[in-house]
């Protein structure tokens, strides 16, 4: 087991395959890093490998409301608060990232795409260990389809952690969310 490992994503919302994401890979590590991905929405950078996650719909939550969501879910999930931390992280900007996360910490992948290689190599050639948790492993879901099925008033609930539904509705989130979606 390693001292410090990290996992990074929009999480633009978090549902339960990140859960499952950050569960499997704090049973590698003592002290987990979950760094948040695009944390400046009003500057994101066009990644031509994924020119989709820099569009304004697919990002319709702040930094602020995407590391409640992470906070609240690996609470619920029984992660103790002193065991992870919760960061923002750049990936669009690699030149930067030791600022965020120490070079010491293995960064654990799942890869479902070129994007994915794209991340493992851009962290490698930075000087971090990285460890891939499975590759290319069919996605159960997406958060854009679980923010089209709030767009169109269909169930979600189950797609996401407990805490996480819950913080979006008290916070009326789903009413931004649609705002954005129908533009």
């Amino acid at each position: 087991m390693v001292e410090l490992g990290f996992i990074h994503g929009r999480f633009q919302l978090f549902h339960n395959d990140h859960l499952n994401y950050a569960l499997l890979a704090k049973e590698q590590c003592k002290k987990l890093i979950v760094g948040i991905t695009s944390p400046e929405n009003a500057t994101l950078i066009r990644e031509a490998i994924d020119p989709h996650r820099s569009e304004a719909a697919s990002n319709p939550f702040t930094y602020y409301e995407r590391f409640n969501m992470v906070k609240l879910a690996l609470l619920e999930a029984g992660i103790p608060r002193e065991d992870f931390e919760i960061v923002p992280y750049p990936i669009e900007r690699p030149e930067i990232l030791y600022n965020y996360v120490p070079l010491n910490a293995t960064s654990y992948f799942t890869i479902y795409d070129d994007w994915g290689y794209e991340k493992l190599h851009r962290l490698g050639d930075l000087g971090y260990g990285t460890h891939v948790l499975f590759d290319k492993r069919e996605k159960a879901m997406c958060s854009t389809e679980i923010r089209q099925k709030i767009v169109n008033g269909d169930e979600w609930k189950d797609m996401v952690p407990n805490a996480v539904y819950e913080y979006i509705v008290a916070n009326n989130l789903t009413e931004k969310v649609i705002r954005l979606l129908k533009k």
